[in-house]
């Protein structure tokens, strides 16, 4: 998921490092001197660096709050020295002790006209304006077309004997240069898979999931276990107009923004490019059930559905 330099994420990291507890550490760590480097970062964020760290580190202390952390352990990390000063700098922030912490992250955030909040499990959120859509659009088709195609392209692979299944059809290929070679039925289907999984995760602020087996059950059981969460967030971004929101992504290495409405039009995009090469890989391999098999068009899908 490498796309290049961030000087954004570079001056955010610079302020929520966490050694970087005054202006003249975090203006070290960006290479610059302190003046240049509070406007900067003010003229891209519309807030002092000490300030943002101030109420990202309060929101992060909510996060770990909702989470059942004990009191004292989350004052000291979010860098307070008492428990006393804490408390009270955080019933001002949210207007009410810490022990009234809410569960839902939208009462977690603090306001901030940049939208810059946090996001767990140590990601920063950037937050829109929100924007409506129509209800019917051609998204809401291809995310279910998607959902339904990689199903039936599942349950053919499961027909495949193992040796067909891994069969190498194009020695050397990749999709994407990151994601390693796919030179198989097989290959073709598990990085399917793993980008949504992938991608997931750093919505969700989870951790990176592991790699586990990719034969065409096991394929079978992991996709049903994201579907639905993956689904769900879509809606969840929907619902509150969140596709200009911008996540900065701590499992990308280095950590990288990444506008959320590019990241659905990403999984979309490759997702349709790999079903359509298992596609033509099974028409090849069975040319009696081509008819049968299809080219996994929407249009045709969509009429089927009725």
């Amino acid at each position: 998921m490498h796309i290049g330099r961030d000087r954004l994420r570079e001056l955010l990291d610079a302020v929520l490092a966490q050694d970087n507890s005054t202006l003249g550490d975090m203006a070290a760590e960006a290479f610059s001197s302190p003046f240049h480097f509070s406007r900067q970062f003010a003229r891209g964020t519309g807030e002092s660096p000490v300030a943002l760290r101030r109420r990202v580190l309060l929101e992060r202390a909510a996060w770990q709050l909702s989470r059942g952390e004990r009191v004292t352990e989350v004052a000291f990390e979010a860098g307070y020295d008492s428990v006393e000063g804490f408390s009270r700098a955080y019933s001002r922030a949210y207007g009410h002790p810490p022990s009234g912490t809410s569960t839902e992250r939208a009462a977690r955030w603090l306001p901030a006209a940049n939208g810059v909040h946090f996001h767990p499990p140590m990601s920063l959120w950037v937050e829109s304006e929100p924007k409506g859509r129509p209800d019917m659009d051609p998204t809401a088709i291809m995310l279910h077309h998607d959902v339904d195609d990689t199903r039936e392209l599942l349950e053919r692979a499961a027909g495949l004997t193992d040796e067909r299944y891994r069969q190498v059809r194009a020695p050397g290929f990749s999709v994407l240069e990151w994601d390693g070679v796919e030179e198989s039925i097989a290959g073709v289907l598990a990085n399917l898979i793993r980008t949504r999984e992938v991608w997931l995760a750093a919505i969700e602020g989870a951790d990176t999931p592991a790699a586990t087996a990719d034969d065409p059950a096991a394929l079978r059981a992991r996709f049903e276990e994201v579907t639905p969460r993956w689904l769900a967030a879509v809606r969840e971004i929907d619902g509150r107009g969140g596709w200009n929101d911008t996540l900065i992504d701590a499992l990308c290495e280095p950590p990288e923004s990444f506008v959320l409405g590019s990241v659905i039009a990403h999984v979309l995009t490759y997702s349709a490019h790999r079903r359509l090469l298992v596609r033509a890989w099974l028409r090849a391999e069975s040319p009696d059930d081509a008819m049968e098999i299809g080219h996994g068009d929407p249009i045709m899908w969509l009429r089927q559905r009725g």
